[in-house]
């Protein structure tokens, strides 16, 4: 990947339904907080509509657009460990989370 791609980091989370809305007020300043660091350009929240979640669970995929690599290396080096301490803290068990990269084309 060229460092002047731009990158899309995606975060796949699977959900506890009992705390969906509590989560949700919770996401919606998370993901705020981390649009605002240098190098993001933007953030969608998204319903994962299929494959469908287990009964009991919801999935989303949160998709932050960068201006490129070296923005998201220097996200997962001075904040990533923090902001996601903070939704263990709040919500320990009772979701998961799965990330991936992926580069746009030129």
């Amino acid at each position: 990947m060229s460092p002047a791609a731009g990158v899309i980091y995606e975060v796949n989370l699977d959900i506890d339904a009992a705390i969906r809305a509590e989560y949700l007020d919770w996401l919606a300043a998370h993901v705020a907080e981390i649009g605002a660091l240098p190098g993001f350009l933007g953030a969608q929240v998204l319903e994962i509509a299929d494959p469908p979640a287990a009964p009991g669970r919801i999935g989303l995929c949160v998709q932050y657009r960068l201006s490129g690599q070296p923005a998201l290396d220097a996200y997962l080096a001075e904040h990533a460990p923090r902001l996601r301490a903070d939704g263990m803290a709040r919500f320990g068990g009772r979701f998961t989370a799965s990330r991936r990269v992926l580069a746009t084309l030129p």
